[in-house]
């Protein structure tokens, strides 16, 4: 009876899951230009538009130790014009056909879309094939976007409470890989490269042979396939040997901790311990410990330390997702008159009792369906899912693991999250620092 009344449950309220399970498969079909760029064509005639999407492979792991914050800059260079597109014009032109557009940065990739009305696909694919061959990378546009980056990371990282979290942690928990600087560089580096470098750096990255192009969307697969063709076939491919950097960062090799101080109010908790690359086996185990944890008001930190003993105001998980291997963040604000090493020591707590203790089958059901709930969310949106499709395609080379990773995820075992639990979550394979307001700096 019980499970009868769970099934019609599900049928009632979570349909879309179940036709995840099903017969729900994102179709697409890929190909390859001669000159390597990789297209990815998904069709979906449910609403009148289509999004161009051009995910490069180049993020911030792939810029010199001396010159960090680049890939960052080109996310905003690229939308300063092409030799074709007047300087400030690109959004203008979106815009006027009645199309939205962004971009994004991470350590691994940048990725660029125009989500447009249906009958502006050839708009959308000659705006991207123009900022992959004719970019204006400029004295004008360089000196530009020079002051609106060394702006942006004063407003968002060095003046913001808790800003330099990211910055403060990964120089700490890396000292080989370039994954000890984040995204947004150091000002100094921006601030003293030549236009040359810049250009040096779009003639090694933005090339077709280290790029996917996705369209998804309400199109006609021959007719995309032509646009394609007439404005990407031409592009020379790069000749140059990209640069990437080798997963070789050893081990911590013991406690870091440390003191920060801020211009803050509260005192914070951060705790990073090491992790396995996206797409590995201990990856998957890795984020099932993460959301058991921290996933929602009802995991074990906010259930315990927030709800119960009061100690805290937030604690927080959040695993980066990145190519190579990576961290898990902590991020804890002790509750009024709560020390911080009272408050970190009952996070620690929590995780020996994972350890240690056992996960029963309802906790561990739960965290299941929210890995099947999180799939059928994210390929909701037609954004989202040329987004997966670009990453998927990026990062292992196989746009399929938009239909099939859910298996990696379902394959995890109980025994799975507390080995990993164990392997990782270690006291020599973690930064600790304490977040003090400054005026506790005497």
């Amino acid at each position: 009876m019980q499970q009868k009344l769970i099934g019609l449950l599900a049928i009632l309220f979570f349909p879309g899951m179940l036709a995840f399970a099903g017969s729900d498969k994102i179709e697409f079909e890929e190909y390859d230009l001669e000159n390597g760029l990789h297209v990815i064509l998904h069709q979906d005639h449910s609403t009148p538009i289509v999004s161009v999407s051009v995910m490069y492979h180049v993020g911030s792991k792939n810029e010199k130790p001396d010159r960090t914050g680049f890939a960052h800059f080109f996310e905003h260079l690229m939308f300063e014009g092409t030799k074709n597109i007047e300087r400030g014009e690109y959004s203008e032109i979106v815009e006027k056909a009645g199309g939205t557009l962004n971009a994004n940065t991470s350590n691994d990739r940048t990725y660029y879309y125009e989500i447009l009305p249906s009958n502006e696909l050839e708009l959308g694919l000659w705006l991207e094939s123009e900022r992959m061959l004719h970019a204006r990378v400029d004295s004008i546009g360089i000196a530009t976007q020079k002051k609106v980056v060394v702006e942006e990371k004063k407003q968002n990282y060095d003046n913001r409470p808790y800003g330099d979290i990211l910055i403060q942690t990964m120089k700490r928990a890396f000292k080989e890989h370039p994954y000890q600087w984040t995204t947004i560089g150091h000002e100094d580096h921006i601030r003293a490269a030549e236009d040359r470098e810049f250009m040096e750096f779009y003639n090694m990255f933005y090339v077709p042979n280290n790029a996917v192009l996705v369209i998804a969307g309400d199109f006609e697969i021959e007719a995309a396939k032509k646009y394609v063709d007439k404005y990407f076939s031409t592009i020379p491919k790069g000749t140059q040997e990209i640069r990437r950097p080798e997963p070789n960062e050893p081990p911590l090799g013991g406690e870091v901790r440390d003191t920060v101080y801020d211009q803050i109010q509260l005192p914070a908790v951060i705790q990073a311990y090491r992790t396995p690359a996206l797409g590995s086996d201990d990856y998957y185990a890795m984020d099932l410990l993460a959301k058991m944890l921290s996933g929602g008001q009802s995991s074990r930190l906010n259930k315990t330390l927030v709800d119960e003993k009061q100690l805290a105001l937030a604690v927080n998980l959040f695993p980066l997702p990145f190519e190579h291997p990576s961290v898990a963040l902590t991020f804890a604000l002790p509750n009024m008159g709560v020390a911080p090493e009272k408050l970190e020591a009952a996070i620690n707590q929590e995780i020996e009792e994972v350890k240690n203790g056992t996960i029963d089958d309802r906790e561990f059901q739960k965290l299941k369906n929210q890995v099947e709930s999180k799939f059928v969310m994210q390929n909701r949106r037609l954004s989202s899912r040329a987004n997966n499709l670009a990453q998927y395609y990026t990062y292992f080379n196989d746009a399929n693991l938009i239909n099939t990773e859910i298996e990696k995820y379902l394959a995890v075992t109980k025994e799975d999250i507390q080995k990993a639990a164990k392997k990782y979550l270690t006291e020599d394979n973690r930064v600790v620092l304490y977040y003090l307001p400054e005026s506790q700096n005497n």
